[in-house]
């Protein structure tokens, strides 16, 4: 049985057909098979062909940390029947892909998606981004220029150097937090992401969760672990100036994302020198983390992500800024149509 999902996108009636099935079954995954670090991988990945006539455009979707390509199909979904091919891979370390012991870094993600492109023949894209997805939007457009029309970035992440305000946390602490997760703390995060919670929002916990009662959760955790490293290490915000192509910053007005909430909840302003890990391993930290618990004091200084949108756009001249109110960190589940209404026309050829 099927339903119909009618969208109005800038007085376009717009009706696709979507199977009455849970998104993870939407579109069939694939996989790639190559070497990272000389080990062997796969990386999963959904090929999502044009619906009706093709424009000849393939766009590419970046999923955010938390996620994987199951939250972007409802939009490929949207982009498909607008005439567009929509690419949209699980990167090393989530979703269905390999979850390798390797040094996670975005040059190496931008590259393993550069090697799945070619294999699928695509030689142009306009990429799309979402949080840590915006961050390595930006990290592959840098790398190849020359095959990237358009970019859009949502609600991305690194806007602000972490490493200038928030503390170190060693790689074992780190691995430490990740091993005490548990479906509650995956939950109370994923309700940090959106304004008002919805029913349908716990697919994603669960597919986040899906490994907790597996023998693979320890390779889960570790790489969650690393990919917060590579995150808090590796940013990107000194070389968005060298963005030149037409970019698009959308955000929800409400968004503020702060990566790594680990600051003790009882700091003071005069406290925010960096807090001494060192050899601790709290095993609070990760429910601090995701429940949001970041003092008010650094709220005031960081995480002010208008003003950061803002800088972005500067710094992006060939850019142009949209701000989605009453909405949170996730525009694209959050509040779609107005998603779609500002992406399609930047996208369409």
């Amino acid at each position: 049985m099927k339903r119909i999902i009618c969208i109005a996108i800038l007085n376009l009636g717009m009706c696709v057909y979507a199977a009455a099935q849970p998104d993870a079954a939407r579109y069939a995954v694939k996989f790639f098979d190559f070497y990272a670090e000389n080990r062997p991988v796969r990386m999963a990945y959904r090929d999502v062909s044009a619906v009706g006539k093709p424009n000849g455009e393939t766009i590419l979707l970046l999923h955010g940390e938390n996620f994987s390509s199951t939250y972007w199909q409802k939009t490929a979904e949207i982009l498909a029947a607008q005439g567009f091919r929509v690419v949209i891979p699980d990167q090393l370390g989530f979703g269905a892909s390999s979850r390798p012991d390797i040094h996670y870094s975005f040059h190496e993600l931008s590259e393993n998606t550069f090697r799945l492109l070619n294999y699928l023949g695509v030689r142009e894209v306009e990429v799309v981004g979402h949080s840590m997805g915006g961050m390595l939007a930006v990290r592959f457009t840098l790398l190849h220029q020359a095959m990237v029309r358009k970019l859009i970035l949502e609600d991305p992440i690194g806007l602000e150097d972490y490493r200038t305000f928030l503390p170190y946390v060693p790689l074992e602490n780190e691995v430490h937090i990740e091993l005490h997760a548990t479906y509650d703390t995956y939950l109370a995060r994923h309700k940090t992401f959106y304004l008002g919670w919805k029913p349908e929002y716990e697919t994603y916990v669960r597919e986040e969760a899906s490994s907790l009662d597996t023998g693979e959760f320890p390779e889960a955790a570790l790489a969650a672990a690393l990919v917060y490293e590579m995150i808090y290490e590796q940013p990107v915000v000194y070389e968005l100036a060298d963005v030149h192509i037409p970019t698009l910053i959308i955000i929800g007005a409400q968004d503020r994302p702060i990566v790594g909430e680990m600051i003790k909840p009882d700091e003071k302003p005069g406290d925010m020198p960096r807090m001494d890990m060192g050899t601790k391993m709290p095993k609070d930290r990760g429910t601090q983390r995701t429940a949001g618990a970041m003092p008010d004091a650094y709220q005031k200084l960081f995480g002010q992500y208008q003003a950061l949108a803002e800088k972005t756009h500067e710094a992006i001249k060939n850019s142009m800024l949209v701000q989605i109110p009453d909405t949170g960190h996730i525009p694209h589940l959050e509040s779609p149509a107005k998603f779609y209404q500002n992406i399609i026309p930047f996208l369409t050829p």
